[in-house]
């Protein structure tokens, strides 16, 4: 005697559901968030804003080096600004703390460095930084820049008036930026207590395109 089992059909729609939903499970998500290692690997390198000086005298060649330093310590990183023919003189040394603040979003807060001129091209060396540590360095309060996750990039800002500045005449600085895999859109103004602008770029951020990692 032959036994020939039949499937029941009423039970087809849960074993489609069930396969749909192992399918969708088996691989990452496509919008997944980005962990800190991506953000970090996107800031990390040397840039500059050749290609857009040459297109825009409004804009000068900037180098742009930022590099990790404290490996193992957390997420921070030194940052050297300088015009890209003077590179032992630069007018900008900052260490930056990257820290996630929730899914897809996290801040880089911005510190001084106690003694900036032994500092400067130590991004080809960092190991230098060992001799000191985060506890050596001044916060610039309120000048931290929240970043969010958005198709595949980084985008952000500093809060409107919380970061004081007194350069060439200001009360207060902005910062918005964008971070790509590639290269970074940086647009940094100073403003007086009129809401004026004093300084930075006016017609938008400058681009500063990775030459290496």
């Amino acid at each position: 005697m032959k036994y020939s089992f039949r499937f029941p059909t009423y039970l087809l729609p849960l074993v489609l559901a069930l396969f749909l939903f192992s399918c969708k499970s088996a691989g990452p998500k496509k919008n997944a968030a980005p962990d800190m290692a991506t953000l970090k690997a996107f800031m990390t390198g040397s840039f500059n804003s050749a290609e857009q000086a040459a297109q825009d005298s409004a804009y000068y060649n900037i180098s742009l080096h930022m590099y990790p330093i404290w490996e193992g310590k957390g997420n921070w990183l030194y940052v050297e600004q300088a015009l890209a023919v003077m590179q032992e003189r630069p007018y900008r040394q900052r260490v930056y703390e990257l820290e996630k603040t929730g899914e897809g979003a996290f801040i880089s807060k911005v510190y001084e460095l106690p003694d900036a001129k032994a500092a400067i091209g130590k991004w080809k060396t960092p190991k230098w930084f060992d001799e000191m540590t985060p506890d050596d360095l001044t916060e610039k309060e309120g000048c931290g820049v929240n970043l969010a996750w958005e198709n595949g990039i980084f985008k952000g800002a500093t809060g409107e008036k919380t970061c004081q500045s007194s350069l060439r005449g200001a009360s207060y600085a902005t910062s918005k930026v964008t971070v790509y895999p590639e290269k970074i859109i940086s647009w940094d103004q100073g403003w007086d207590d009129k809401g004026e602008q004093v300084w930075g770029a006016e017609k938008g951020g400058y681009v500063f395109i990775k030459l290496k990692k």
